[in-house]
Parts: C-alpha cells; structure tokens; sequence
C-alpha cells in the first residue's frame, strides 16, 4: 500500500528527532501554492528548522511558515514566521478552478472556508448586483464572478495589501468587466441602495456592520451574514440580530438557509445565515 505523506515525514523525521517524539509531528498543515503553514508543538521547537525542511521537501514547497499567532485584528493580519525555504513567499494558490495570488506571510487565506467558497461562485443570478463588504483578495467576488456572471459585484477591502492582491486576482482571472474592487472602510464607502445581494464574510462583531448592508440594498434582497456563535446560541443570536436590523429600516427577514462552516473553537462554530430581507 502507497504511505501518506504523513507516514512518509515520521519515517524520515524519525532519523533526526528521539523516538518518543515522532508522534508529535503535525498531522494537520494548510498548503496555499507552493506555501506551507505549520504549526508545531513546544516540544519539537528546537527540531523545527529541519523538520520543516522535511515536510518541505515531501509537500514539495518552497517555503515553510510556522503559524505563532493565527490571525490577528481587523485587518485580518496572520501571525506566521518564515522556518525554512525561499524569502520569497507570494504563491498561487489554485481552488475550484479560481487562482488567487497572494502571500501568506501578510494575507490571510482559510481552507477551512473552502466549501462556503464554492458554495457561494454558483449562488448569484445573472442580473444580480452584489456587495462584497469584506472582500479580501476575493475570497467569494472572484469565484461567484466566474462562475455566476452577475452583472456587478462591488468588492470592498480596507487591508491595503489584501487590495492590491484583489486588484491582481480580477485580472487574473479575467472578471475586470464584473469586479469592481473599492478600498477603504466598508462603513464609510459601501455604495447604498445598489445591491440585490450582500456578502457579510467577517467574523468579528460583524453584527455591527449590518446596517450597512441593509442600506446597501436596492429595497429588498438577500445577506449572506457569518458570525462566530457559540452552539447553544444557534440559531438564537444571530436571527435575533438580524431581525432586530432590519426592523429598524422598517423589514422583515425570511430565513432561507443556516450552515455551519467550520468549527472555529470549542463548542463555537463559524456559521453563516442566508436571509431574505423584504420591505
């Protein structure tokens, strides 16, 4: 039977570290391109340099990048520190079809999120105008742009470097006629009564920014709404928040879908909401 890659960094790590120690190598990596994200244990600290050259070397990436401190602060800003490989850690990383440049060292990139992204490239209708209010490199505009061929999505990002990367993805991957990216803080530049569908893709107190989507809509249409929530409040908190939102600007809210999109910590989940806002 052919090994795993798994089977194949203990037995050659197992050369280089103590014994009682091989079963503590990272089971789990995230791979973006030619990038690899690890992150190690306090005990295998002094044996990273080369054990990173391993996974390198059988991943077959050109840069390893240790993972000390997740993803920090409103920009989105991830923690990582360069243990081994090329300086250079831009890449393309290849998903669904869709090529989304970026590097990263300096811009976050979830493949726990891949199934919300697929998800959303096929969600949109052709007429359609969408609000992408956390667009980061383009996360959902670029693949809901190829594959849905909406009339318009308005991508918003504040991370200056995540913007140039967006910038870069559209013409990549040839949707300059239906992404329109805008930089700057979604509260002060989302176009207002534009849009058929909004993207709300943030998980931190993204509640606060609802009445922004809401008066991004042309009257009526749909928010895709995330939030981090602990399980015992599903689907509670974030229905009530968006009920209570909408009924400020005088709507009423249909439920079309509640999903859960990865665990993000114990008993809290991302979840996202499908709502129907209606006037």
């Amino acid at each position: 039977m052919r090994k795993t890659p798994y089977e194949i960094i203990k037995e050659k790590s197992s050369n280089l570290i103590p014994a009682y120690l091989v079963d503590f190598l990272p089971r789990k990596w995230e791979k973006l391109g030619d990038v690899l994200i690890v992150k190690f244990p306090e005990c295998l600290k002094e044996y990273k340099v080369e054990i990173a050259r391993i996974y390198a070397d059988v991943l077959k990436c050109k840069s390893v990048l240790e993972d000390v401190g997740g993803i920090r602060g409103e920009l989105r800003v991830p923690e990582f520190r360069l243990i081994y490989g090329d300086e250079d850690t831009e890449t393309i990383h290849v998903e669904n079809g869709i090529r989304f440049k970026l590097d990263p060292r300096k811009i976050m990139f979830s493949s726990g999120n891949k199934g919300e992204r697929i998800r959303m490239a096929t969600i949109s209708k052709e007429e359609e105008v969408v609000v992408d209010m956390f667009a980061g490199i383009g996360y959902f505009s670029i693949p809901m742009a190829v594959y849905s061929r909406p009339e318009r999505i308005y991508a918003i990002e504040k991370n200056p470097v995540a913007y140039r990367y967006l910038e870069e993805n559209v013409v990549l991957n040839h949707v300059s006629d239906i992404v329109k990216p805008i930089f700057g803080d979604n509260r002060k530049v989302t176009p207002k009564g534009v849009a058929d569908r909004v993207i709300m893709g943030y998980l931190k107190n993204t509640h606060l920014y609802l009445p922004y989507a809401i008066e991004a809509l042309k009257g009526g249409g749909i928010i895709h709404y995330h939030e981090i929530c602990p399980n015992e409040l599903i689907p509670n908190r974030p229905v009530r928040r968006l009920k209570e939102n909408a009924e400020r600007y005088g709507m009423e809210v249909e439920i079309i879908n509640i999903k859960r999109v990865k665990s993000f910590a114990p008993g809290v989940s991302h979840i996202v909401v499908d709502a129907r806002l209606i006037r």
